[in-house]
This record gives C-alpha cells, sequence and structure tokens, in this order.
C-alpha cells in the first residue's frame, strides 16, 4: 500500500512522477495552499539495507526461535522478525516481511533521512506527516515483551520499540535540518500517552509542531485490547479527553492535531453517531460543529467533509485490498461524482478497491451544488472558525456538565469573545440543563434551523437528535 518504500526521491510510476509533483505544487501556491508529504522512515521496503539482524535463540527442544517475542503490530499472531535463509538470521519488521524497521542507531541511515528532507523541503514541500515516528528508537537489548496475549508466544512489544530511548535525539537531530526551512511537522505516535512526554514533544522545547494523540479513536477500544475490540462509551468519556488534551496543551504551551478520522479507523459517523439514511446528514454534521470548535489545527480526512460511512457489512473480504484489511474493515476511494467508480477512476479501469455503493448519492459535486450539504456545512462552519480564530484556535476552553451522558458541550473564550457548543450524541429529543451561569446571545450555526432556540432562549435547550449548535455567549 506503499508504505514499503525503495526509493524515497522518486514517485511510483503508477501515481506519476517528480515532474507532476512540481506541477501539483506549483498550481497549490496560486491557490494560497501547501503540499504536507507523508514520511515514511521507520521502515523502507526489503530491497534496502540497514536493518535489525539477529541470529535468533534456540529452544529446550532445539527449535529455532525468533531473537524475542514480539509480535507484528499488524497481525498479533505472528512475529515481528523474519528468517531470511541467504544469512541466516533474522530481521525485524513490526509491519509486515515486506517492511523491515531501519535501525536508527546507525549515523548513516539518519544522514539518509536527512538528505529526504532536504530532497523534498528544496523541491517546495511544506513539510511532513510522519508515520509512526515514536517507533524509530527501539531498547537495543531486544527484551521479551510481557505477556499480555493468553495461549500465545508472540506479543506486544512496545513497550520497548515505541518512545524509545534515543527518540528525542532523533527528532532533534531532524528538527536541526527543518529548521533551515518555513515548515510543519506532524508526528503520528500512537503509543505517545503520559502528559510529560506529550509536552517533552509539542512543548516550546519540542521537536514536533504536533502529534496525532489516538485518545479519541481508542476510546472505544476495549482497555488491553486491540482496536478491534469494542468497549462502550457515552459522552462523559469523550468529554474527559477534550477535557484533558485540551487544557493540557492551553496550560504547558503545547499544540493540538484535531482529528476523528483517519485511514486506520472507521469512518466517524459509522463510529461515534448513525450513519443511516435518516440522520446522516444531521450527524456529520453535528460531529463538524463539535470538532471546528476545538483548540488546534484541523484535519480532515477525506471523505470526512461529505459524511461518508463504512462501507456495507455484507461485502466479502476480498474486497480489502491491504494487510491489515484481510483480517479486518476499513475504508474506500474518494467518491468524487456520480461518473463510474465514483469518478475514482476512469470507467474502463478497475479502481484498487471497490467503491460505496451509495456514491452516486454522496459525493463531492452533488455536495459542491447542494447549501445544504455535508460539504456546504463544513465549508460554513470552517469559514467562522478562522473569522474567530482567537477564540477557536487559539483560546480557552472549559467542559460544561461533565457528567451528562448523552451531550458533550463546552465554552470556548478570549479576552474579546466567548461561544458554548452543544452537541447531542443521541438519536434522542432532550432536554439539556448544562449551562449554569452561562447565558446565551444569540445561537450562531448549527446542522438544524435555529429559529426555535432564539426564539425563547434560556437555561433548558431542547436538542434534537444528532443536533449540533454554537451560541454566542
Amino acid at each position: 500500500m506503499g508504505y514499503d518504500i525503495s526509493d524515497y526521491m522518486d514517485i511510483d510510476g503508477r501515481y506519476g512522477s517528480l515532474i507532476d509533483v512540481d506541477e501539483l505544487i506549483a498550481q497549490l501556491k496560486k491557490r494560497d495552499m501547501k503540499l504536507m508529504m507523508d514520511l515514511v522512515v521507520n521502515h523502507t521496503s526489503d530491497q534496502r539495507g540497514w536493518y535489525f539482524w539477529k541470529k535468533g535463540k534456540i529452544d529446550t527442544d532445539g527449535k529455532r526461535l525468533p531473537p524475542n517475542n514480539w509480535c507484528r503490530i499488524l497481525d498479533t499472531t505472528k512475529s515481528a522478525w523474519q528468517w531470511d535463509e541467504e544469512t541466516q538470521e533474522y530481521y525485524l519488521s513490526l509491519f509486515s516481511p515486506e517492511q523491515p524497521d531501519l535501525n536508527w542507531d546507525n549515523p548513516n541511515v539518519r544522514a539518509a533521512v536527512h538528505d529526504i528532507l532536504r530532497f523534498w523541503l528544496n523541491r517546495g514541500v511544506c513539510g511532513f506527516r510522519m508515520d509512526v515516528i515514536d517507533h524509530i528508537s527501539k531498547v537495543q537489548s531486544f527484551p521479551d515483551a510481557d505477556r499480555t496475549i493468553p495461549g500465545q508466544y508472540c506479543q506486544p512489544g512496545n513497550a520497548y520499540y515505541a518512545n524509545g530511548p534515543r527518540l528525542h535525539e532523533f527528532l532533534h537531530e531532524m528538527k536541526a535540518v527543518l529548521d533551515e526551512y518555513d515548515t510543519i511537522t506532524v508526528g503520528e505516535m500512537p503509543f505517545v500517552n503520559d502528559e510529560d512526554e506529550i509536552i517533552r514533544t509539542v512543548g516550546m522545547q519540542g521537536s514536533l509542531n504536533m502529534i496525532f494523540l489516538f485518545k479519541i479513536l481508542n476510546m472505544d477500544n476495549e482497555p488491553g485490547q486491540s482496536k478491534w475490540s469494542y468497549h462502550e462509551w457515552d459522552a462523559t468519556d469523550m468529554k474527559r479527553i477534550h477535557d484533558q488534551t485540551q487544557r493540557l496543551m492551553i496550560e504547558r504551551g503545547g499544540w493540538n492535531a484535531i482529528f476523528t478520522e483517519n485511514h486506520d479507523g472507521p469512518r466517524s459517523i459509522s463510529r461515534f453517531a448513525d450513519d443511516s439514511d435518516q440522520w446522516r446528514d444531521f450527524a456529520a454534521k453535528m460531529l463538524c460543529t463539535k470538532s471546528i470548535t476545538l483548540g488546534g489545527t484541523e484535519y480532515i480526512y477525506q471523505g470526512q467533509e461529505l459524511g461518508m460511512r463504512n462501507i456495507p457489512s455484507d461485502w466479502s473480504i476480498d474486497e480489502y485490498k491491504d494487510v491489515e484489511s484481510q483480517s479486518y474493515w476499513r475504508a474506500t476511494p474518494m467518491q468524487w461524482s456520480a461518473a463510474p467508480n465514483a469518478g475514482f477512476s476512469k470507467s474502463h479501469v478497475k479502481p484498487w478497491m471497490r467503491v460505496n455503493d451509495d456514491y452516486p448519492n454522496v459525493n463531492v459535486v452533488r455536495q459542491l451544488a447542494d447549501p445544504d450539504s455535508v460539504l456546504s456545512y463544513w465549508k460554513r462552519c470552517l469559514k467562522f472558525r478562522r473569522e474567530h480564530k482567537e477564540v477557536f484556535i487559539y483560546g480557552g476552553f472549559e467542559i460544561l456538565d461533565p457528567e451528562d451522558k448523552d451531550v458533550v458541550a463546552f465554552r470556548r473564550f478570549s479576552e474579546h469573545e466567548s461561544f458554548v457548543t452543544v452537541t447531542n450524541f443521541t438519536g434522542k429529543h432532550l432536554k439539556w440543563s448544562g449551562l449554569g451561569e452561562i447565558k446565551i446571545k444569540e445561537w450562531v450555526i448549527g446542522n438544524y434551523e435555529l429559529e426555535s432556540h432564539n426564539e425563547s432562549p434560556g437555561k433548558i435547550v431542547k436538542l434534537r437528535p444528532w443536533e449540533g449548535i454554537i451560541g454566542r455567549s
């Protein structure tokens, strides 16, 4: 799926060429836009060197065993070590056998990564999303992991391969290169949870501008289990996470990356709300209402702005093409239009993945022409966010009614303005009384009409199913 890179200074011919990248950057610049690239340097294609090689162990029966019991990240039943007949050694490959992990303790590896950074920055790229960047430093003794999955030899070893002893040294070396340019960086760091470690990474002395924290995306996972396990949740869980992450960055000088979808998880409307035909648009707009009023930098995953939902459960697993999807479900190609294959490719070319069957109704072209569409609502809300950036991007944060299990509400405020966001995470009509002493001057944005709210403002807010509203206070 493109994460086993063999040449970091070229483009796979199936996607175009370096000339196409230059044209893309030039056209983006004309539109006052910039291009961030995905930097995948924890692992490379198996066509390169500079990896972790170990002889392995022999058990009491004389059977050959991997160097330790770490399992793969994408398949916990298999060892993270791959046997190589030619060298008669194992190499570490946390994700798949075709993606061996680079040994960042080798200075030649780090020098090569720095060359990659300069190559793309010199072409006009503005920065990087750094793939699993918290994995680049491993504990060099490679100890066995604790047994947390019963009944099998292989175990998650993230305590030893994530947030390792030299991580910040390596990140600061990269930052020294990046500081030669005007750049932006966001790190994918799925195993960073400690507040001190977060601020060490994205605080005033940190090496990255922001990181993707997976607290919301892990909210409905069974504690201690994989992301495919399910744990019941309610609005109190979401509020607790927002309260922690928002206040952490405000109080300690860090910065948030705001996101509710990515390529590794379900669609947010299917996961956190209601993707039925009856409530789909309302639920998608409600999620947008909450997202655009959180502090930090907003990230929107392709199709989220359309209200794209999970694909039907009756599809065969054969429709899923990437490594992880052979065991679990994932997302679909972008639905651009009602043309064959949703405009993702020409009609005579089969897309790499099947397009969701709802694409004739849910696509960019149709929603651009509809002022009431999810896409139009996202555009309106993002414009409102920019107009009041001192509040929504940089302002203070206060959770309202933290014990309510159905409503996620909070106040955002600056020296000159104050707004309240109220979102109903149920399909029920509710009467919410969590404003306390706050008085709403006017409800200004919502995914339903606002007349009924503004005609009789008061301490009781009547919320319709999956409603999201923003009020000036």
